[in-house]
């Protein structure tokens, strides 16, 4: 077949034929064929004449409407001659709308990107003029068959289809669309990881692109946005009630957690949980597991998983009594030393905020983190030192620890470091000597932040936010910037020479300049 303008032309002549007369119908395997071509400019002019074509027989109502039956059985019978053309041609429907879903995996984008518009455009026109006959008057009637193609063509196993989720989220704006991607995305879910112990990591990547992508509307009035017009809303209808698409966003979700998922995608869901997914899901404690889960696999896995948990502690009254033993259970020497260092103790200052707290589960946090510091670099302890002082102003019972000048040394300490359990670890009989010790620390910023102690605790609490993201190439730069004394004393006498004394032999030959 001819290529560049000429068989643009030739697609424009055979298109108006067809469209023109029914005699004519054949030649639509000529507009079909080159969907299968190789070259691109070809397969895009294919993919317009079939939008064209299709979207023209749809909105004409020249498509067989109902089950559709074999197309052999129909030309065979004696059906009518309008009757058999409808069911032909809606074959030749549905084999176009099966060659673009395979085009929406070709290797050019531009390509994709156009047959993904099509079959949008043939899901709206489905929409206003179904191919199925409503069952009850005033049924609510949607392409779910062609709109769950175009997801699971989104939802490639193959190859990262991030740019095409892009252009998809403009159409999430719709109510209806958004209401049968979630449906749509937990069956293909469903399918793709039934009997497949390993799902392909590009599949879990493209899943939760979309699933992150949806965004439910806060009321129920919000739900008019309707992708497919319709002439009236039937309130019989479950799209335009907000609290199915909550059940659908939870199905969608469960359906995705449920399994293993890659390390990777465990940290993005945990960040997104508590702001995207928690607030719209019908019964947010059924998370619990997936939260449990996720703590076990440790790292910063663990904290962001406390999170979440947290959440459903204190906005959804779920009764965890471990919480409080895992967050102390998380308290090691590395945390100091770790990228996620700052969004730790941000959790954890959140955490320890109540007022509630019983005195003895604050001062196990406050001793246990007294005792890490003692090996802490200078830029986690201008952090850490208040926060431990802020722990004590919060709780005036755990003041204790810092008024007990006889109170035992390291040999003594009633506190074991060593016990998993804060109720058990026996902190509110030790001190907090760790930050004495301090006050003698090399660095003088150190010190001066250990000695807060020796003074009665101000009130107002001091705000660690600042000092969360300190490092130590900040604490150099501000160092080479304070401005020293002219002239430093000194305690030895000047050298005379480099060896010996003035008239040695050695200041014969080597002077000091």
């Amino acid at each position: 077949m001819e290529r560049g303008p000429g068989a643009r032309r030739a697609l424009g002549r055979l298109l108006e034929a067809v469209l023109a007369s029914r005699a004519e119908a054949n030649a639509v395997f000529d507009i079909l064929a080159p969907l299968q071509a190789e070259d691109e400019e070809e397969i895009q002019e294919a993919v317009r004449a079939c939008s064209r074509l299709f979207g023209a027989l749809l909105e004409r109502g020249e498509l067989f409407v109902g089950p559709l039956p074999p197309e052999e059985t129909v030309m065979a019978g004696s059906q009518g001659a309008t009757r058999k053309y409808r069911v032909w041609m809606r074959h030749r429907y549905h084999s176009c709308c099966g060659r673009l879903g395979e085009l929406l995996s070709h290797s050019s984008f531009q390509v994709k990107e156009l047959a993904f518009g099509t079959l949008m455009k043939f899901v709206q026109l489905e929409g206003v003029h179904p191919l199925e006959k409503p069952k009850w008057e005033g049924q609510y009637l949607f392409p779910r068959l062609l709109f769950k193609m175009v997801v699971g063509g989104l939802l490639s196993p193959e190859e990262d289809c991030s740019l095409l989720l892009s252009q998809f989220r403009e159409y999430l704006e719709h109510d209806d669309v958004r209401y049968h991607t979630m449906r749509a995305a937990a069956e293909v879910v469903a399918r793709v990881t039934d009997g497949h112990p390993e799902v392909p990591l590009p599949f879990w990547n493209n899943t939760f692109a979309l699933l992150s992508a949806v965004s439910l509307p806060r009321q129920d009035s919000a739900v008019s946005n309707f992708y497919v017009q319709r002439p009236e809303l039937s309130d019989k209808w479950k799209v335009v009630h907000l609290k199915e698409h909550r059940k659908a966003f939870q199905h969608m979700w469960l359906s995705f957690l449920q399994h293993k998922l890659p390390l990777s995608l465990y940290k993005k869901v945990l960040v997104i949980l508590h702001d995207t997914i928690l607030p719209y899901l019908a019964q947010p404690s059924i998370m619990i597991d997936f939260l449990t889960r996720a703590y076990d696999l440790g790292g910063a896995l663990s904290l962001l998983a406390l999170n979440g948990l947290f959440i459903l502690i204190h906005k959804h009254n779920l009764e965890y009594p471990d919480f409080y033993r895992k967050l102390y259970g998380l308290l090691d020497p590395s945390i100091f030393h770790v990228k996620y260092r700052a969004r730790f103790f941000h959790l954890a200052d959140l955490f320890l905020s109540s007022s509630h707290l019983p005195a003895y589960l604050v001062a196990a946090f406050a001793k246990r983190l007294a005792r890490l510091a003692l090996t802490a670099p200078p830029e986690a302890l201008l952090m850490v030192l208040p926060f431990v002082c802020n722990l004590l102003r919060r709780h005036p019972a755990c003041r204790v620890l810092v008024h007990r000048p006889q109170g035992p040394e390291l040999d003594a300490d009633p506190y074991d470091p060593g016990e998993e359990d804060p109720a058990k670890s026996r902190a509110l009989e030790s001190s907090l000597w760790e930050l004495q010790a301090l006050q003698h620390h090399y660095y003088p910023e150190v010190s001066k932040a250990a000695s807060v102690i020796n003074q009665a605790l101000s009130v107002p609490e001091v705000p660690i936010a600042p000092l969360l993201e300190l490092t130590a190439f900040e604490l150099f730069e501000q160092d080479l910037k304070k401005k020293g004394p002219e002239s430093v004393p000194l305690e030895f006498i000047p050298a005379q020479g480099l060896l010996g004394g003035r008239d040695g032999l050695c200041a014969q030959h080597f002077t000091l300049s």
